[in-house]
């Protein structure tokens, strides 16, 4: 059985090192790429199972890596790996075909977790069943029917941060999703006081006899 591939593009040696130390460790197949266009030839050569990939790199920046990267596959999963917190480019990002948003720095065990939930949904799912019109929204079949599954499985509602918890996606990519199912009807979402403190959202998938 081959190795997972995971390609990493990101022009931070530290960032390059420390996540081909982390494929190694679980038994993954790590390949480095310094910038956008090294990533891309690199996407061509070795086919990888997953991508990780940066905003700020010289030349092309990540969004545009992505939007080329999905002109090629648009199965493969994409995680963004980046310090920009902005909304902006975030959105940016999810609607170039990105699967999922995560802030630098980010844990070992958490980006393990990431990795594997979209591996998991690329081979339970078939690996992006979702239309066109779907990605240009920036939302992914795969990522819907892992939050959708979650959802259905819950008794109450649940906040953005105990769903990103749960499914192993980022908490910018469940907002997201969340925001879109709510636009579509699919899901609701209630404000609760609790005993002391800020009100909170939870959020709840709307069932059929609903």
């Amino acid at each position: 059985m081959s190795r997972v591939r995971v390609l990493s593009i990101d022009d931070s040696k530290d960032i390059l090192f420390a996540i081909a130390a982390i494929c190694e460790y679980q038994g993954w197949e790590p390949i480095a790429a310094k910038d956008a266009e090294q990533g891309i030839e690199f996407f061509k050569k070795h086919s990888p199972d997953i991508v990780l990939v940066d905003y700020h790199m010289p030349g092309i920046n990540g969004i545009e890596a992505v939007k080329m990267l999905r002109s090629i596959n648009k199965n493969v999963p994409v995680i963004v790996l980046t310090v920009e917190e902005k909304s902006d480019i975030a959105d940016g990002f999810m609607e170039a075909g990105a699967s999922d948003y995560a802030l630098k720095p980010i844990k070992a065990l958490d980006l393990i977790s990431r990795i594997k939930v979209h591996l998991r949904l690329r081979q339970g799912y078939g690996g992006g069943t979702g239309n066109e019109e779907d990605l240009k929204k920036g939302i992914s079949r795969d990522t819907l029917d892992i939050i959708l599954e979650y959802l259905y499985k819950q008794a109450r509602h649940g906040t953005i941060k105990e769903i990103s918890q749960a499914t192993g996606l980022a908490y910018q990519t469940v907002h997201r999703y969340m925001q879109y199912l709510i636009d579509n009807g699919k899901a609701e979402v209630k404000l609760d006081y609790g005993r002391q403190g800020r009100p909170q959202n939870r959020y709840s998938v709307k069932k059929k006899d609903d």
